[in-house]
């Protein structure tokens, strides 16, 4: 198999989907029950399922791929080369300790910094999504698709973590978005990607998120044909911060309303 061949990702898909599943194993046995919980130097906390289900998940990588680079939100980054697992064992912490369901696992493989597939396994919430790069974007077996909505006036927008971006001048320019769009929603985390690569919305903006948050559902993303990328419209890479995510026809649109904005 050539290095990014339709069997080679299919085959890592598949690796990708049994390492969410055995973290998925982990974190059910913890969830609403007791552990253990500390908190990290960026002031977030970090129970014993996050690194229990990190392990899980590095085992299941590490034993079809031994070579491969690992990125991961508890354990850090082991290994180079062209192909980096990029790893959150539990994206939104704070949702597990607070024992509702608005938590995944993400995990997605990079090669020579392009994103070619995803897996977002929100299991105590009930729903899988995965993709990847040629291959379509599929939730619990369903194939997905954005919508085709075309006018501003008719889009339905949802908002994350919004934190800095609430600091500067563009807060202002979401402000006078929300007075323009059919309607306005937070759902966050990773269900407002779900809804997106699935119709039900059209588009969702973040100013403070990490590469390991977004990653796979970039790819889920633009797999059901929608466009994901920074706030300003840049590719997304290691350092990215930001998201703007949306149907085709709005992402310029989108784009240039922030961009005047600094």
């Amino acid at each position: 198999m050539s290095a990014l061949s339709p069997a080679f990702l299919d085959a890592a898909l598949g690796v990708a989907r049994e390492a969410a599943a055995a973290a998925a194993v982990v974190i059910h046995r913890y969830y609403r029950g007791r552990f253990e919980t500390r908190t990290k130097d960026d002031a977030t906390p970090v129970t014993q399922a996050d690194e229990e289900s990190e392990a899980a998940i590095r085992a299941v990588l590490r034993g079809a791929y031994p070579a491969h680079a690992i990125y991961g939100e508890e354990q850090g980054r082991d290994g180079e080369g062209d192909f980096l697992w990029l790893v959150d064992p539990i994206d939104g912490t704070k949702s597990f300790v607070r024992g509702y369901p608005m938590f995944s696992t993400q995990i997605a493989l990079m090669h020579c910094g392009e994103l070619v597939l995803g897996v977002s396994c929100a299991s105590e919430f009930g729903e899988t999504a995965w993709a990847r790069r040629g291959g379509g974007a599929y939730l619990d077996g369903e194939p997905l698709r954005i919508a085709p909505t075309t006018a501003l006036a008719q889009a339905t927008v949802s908002t994350g973590n919004l934190k800095s971006l609430a600091r500067g001048p563009r807060w202002n320019a979401l402000g006078e978005l929300l007075t323009q769009v059919n309607r306005g929603r937070g759902y966050g985390d990773f269900y407002h990607y779900h809804l997106l690569a699935r119709g039900s919305l059209d588009a969702v903006i973040e100013s403070d998120v990490n590469i390991l948050d977004i990653a796979a559902l970039a790819v889920i993303v633009r797999e059901a044909g929608g466009v994901f990328t920074d706030l300003d419209g840049a590719p997304l890479g290691l350092d990215t911060r930001s998201v703007l995510a949306t149907v085709p026809a709005l992402h310029d649109a989108l784009r240039a309303r922030f961009a005047g904005w600094h």
